[in-house]
């Protein structure tokens, strides 16, 4: 195993990343290296870079893996706990397909600021959407701008098509067990209203949400970035987001979902129908055996599911 990386130092150096076209930093190598980034040995001319943007005064850790001539580019976007360093199966599946790919940590989580895993309103991540457009369009990313998002990511983006102004119009949107409504979400939210006045957080339980034990045991006792409560305000902005998105009129665009029957983390049975309902006939992967963490499932189930993606991106 890597050296552990030290994230405040790490998080502290962070400079502009559509500006900042250094080397990459020790601290940053070492990073890379830890959460098995440093992919140019499996693509040569590969160049990396790891930045920042500002967002409603929040710094946005952000990160660009270019190819040396780039088809098109993936945008990415993780799930809630989650951030970029965990990400490197799709990651690598996307150099693979000769994309440039965009990935941040969302405001609270891994190298960005702001309170842990904590949200006022859902508005706050289309701002930061958008926030990394912006830097797409910086750093002059080849188009179309493919959009892909797990679970929270998912939610984001689904945000983004039924609500937003897309600019420009995405190319292939990609959800990989894209949240709507969680699991047992009726009593999740009645736990909330009666938590909510007494308590600003709750502790984290980790679940087994994916069929890959190494990453279990990674995510729970390894990762630094992890957060380990859960803020009664993220359950709150969730809690008027879903009702919004549920009556949020139909959009003719077609996103591919993929998804797993053995997810425990998302009501994925509900979720499908409303997907299904706002959107123009989205092909569906059902993954028998699947769990939620779809980019850290084990090797046979991500094989299958990029074999359609690249399938379906030529």
């Amino acid at each position: 195993m890597p050296e552990p990386f030290q994230p405040d130092s790490l998080r502290a150096a962070l400079r502009p990343l559509a500006a900042d076209n250094l080397p990459p930093s020790a601290e940053q190598l070492a990073y890379q290296r830890y959460y098995g980034l440093d992919l140019a040995a499996r693509h040569p001319g590969l160049r990396s870079r790891l930045g920042c943007f500002e967002q409603d005064g929040v710094r946005i850790a952000s990160q660009l893996w270019q190819p040396a001539e780039p088809k098109a580019t993936l945008i990415l976007l993780h799930g809630y706990y989650d951030h970029m360093g965990l990400y490197r199966h799709v990651i690598d599946w996307a150099l693979g397909e000769n994309l440039a790919v965009l990935a941040c940590d969302l405001p609270g989580h891994g190298l960005s600021a702001g309170p842990r895993a904590s949200i006022d309103d859902f508005a706050t991540y289309q701002r930061t959407l958008l926030g990394l457009f912006d830097e797409a369009s910086s750093l002059d990313l080849p188009q179309p701008w493919h959009l892909c998002g797990q679970s929270t990511g998912g939610a984001i983006l689904i945000d983004f098509l039924l609500t937003g102004t897309p600019r420009p119009e995405p190319g292939t949107v990609i959800l990989l067990a894209p949240l709507v409504r969680p699991r047992a979400w009726g009593l999740s939210k009645l736990s909330y209203h009666l938590l909510s006045p007494f308590k600003a957080e709750i502790p984290r339980r980790f679940s087994a949400n994916s069929g890959d034990g190494d990453f279990l045991d990674f995510v729970q006792h390894r990762d630094p970035l992890q957060p380990r409560s859960l803020p009664t305000a993220w359950v709150g902005a969730l809690a008027k987001w879903i009702p919004r998105i549920e009556a949020a009129k139909r959009s003719p665009l077609r996103p591919l979902i993929v998804q797993g029957d053995a997810d425990m983390t998302v009501d994925w049975q509900h979720n499908l129908k409303v997907l299904q309902a706002k959107f123009d006939q989205p092909e569906v992967l059902h993954l028998p055996g699947a769990k939620h963490h779809l980019a850290n499932e084990s090797e046979a189930i991500r094989s299958r599911y990029f074999a359609f993606l690249s399938e379906r991106l030529k």
